[in-house]
């Protein structure tokens, strides 16, 4: 059945998302979002349902006066980060289903058109050219240099409000962060996520860092690891995920406080 433009009943920085046909939903990317942004995510989203993660499938690929959209399966149920805020969940629990899904994202195989890290960042730096300050992408990419390219899946971008509480369970959404990387460049972005840039703007600021505690100890059970080895994993990669975060536009504080520990830790490795 095709489908038509319904109610907005999701906002994001890149992305609407309206109800379209019956059980289904369009995320309809901005106007001025460029269109190898939305594509490359319809492109990521594909390769990773197919490989057997845990991605929406991609029903359709549309155009609306002049903006792209995906058309996936529609997801009922609050977020992560809603049941986190009202209390229904404790902060334990929501770290233990980001742990949960963390892990289920890196034993899938990563697909053959999955970009590597460095791959990743320089196309990210063109894109956001002039963002990044340049002696700071010089050195990122110089530091992805010297780190291990590792060839696992990444989903960098996973925090409890890409998560959705369905009455099958959590499902995760925004793939267009997708790469190949290890373990510790997931874990650094939610630490960043939760105990730097959400602690800063919630209105309980303990709220993210417990879950990002949490997420992190759990993680750690299950994957065998000791809390000082997964650390140690996670530790080289913060700035690189900092980076990222700058290119979401953050406030003018928080852009100086990011910018402010990326270049403390790139003068570290030097």
């Amino acid at each position: 059945m095709p489908g038509s433009l319904g109610e907005k009943i999701g906002e994001g920085v890149f992305a609407d998302v309206h109800a379209w046909a019956p059980g289904q939903v369009v995320k309809l990317f901005k106007a001025g979002i460029p269109k190898r942004v939305s594509w490359w995510e319809a492109r990521m989203t594909r390769a990773v349902f197919a490989a057997g993660g845990p991605a929406p499938e991609v029903l359709d690929e549309v155009t609306l006066a002049g903006r792209f959209g995906i058309v996936l399966p529609r997801l009922d149920g609050p977020t992560l980060l809603q049941l986190s805020r009202s209390g229904a969940l404790t902060f334990g629990q929501a770290g233990a289903i980001l742990a949960s899904l963390y892990l289920s994202v890196h034993k899938t195989p990563p697909p053959p058109d999955v970009l590597f890290l460095r791959d990743l960042m320089e196309g990210s730096l063109r894109l956001f050219d002039g963002v990044v300050p340049k002696h700071i992408a010089t050195g990122i990419l110089a530091l992805i240099e010297r780190l291990r390219p590792g060839d696992g899946l990444c989903h960098c971008d996973l925090h409890p409000d890409n998560v959705i509480m369905t009455a099958d369970g959590p499902r995760l959404i925004d793939w267009g962060g997708a790469v190949r990387a290890p373990v510790g460049l997931d874990l650094a972005r939610c630490h960043v996520m939760l105990s730097e840039i959400a602690a800063e703007i919630a209105d309980n600021p303990q709220r993210p860092r417990a879950v990002n505690a949490a997420a992190q100890s759990e993680y750690a059970r299950l994957a065998g690891m000791s809390q000082p080895a997964l650390t140690a994993a996670v530790e080289p990669y913060l700035p690189i995920v900092r980076v990222f975060a700058l290119h979401g536009r953050p406030a003018p504080a928080q852009r100086e406080r990011l910018i402010q520990r990326i270049e403390a830790a790139l003068l570290s490795k030097d």
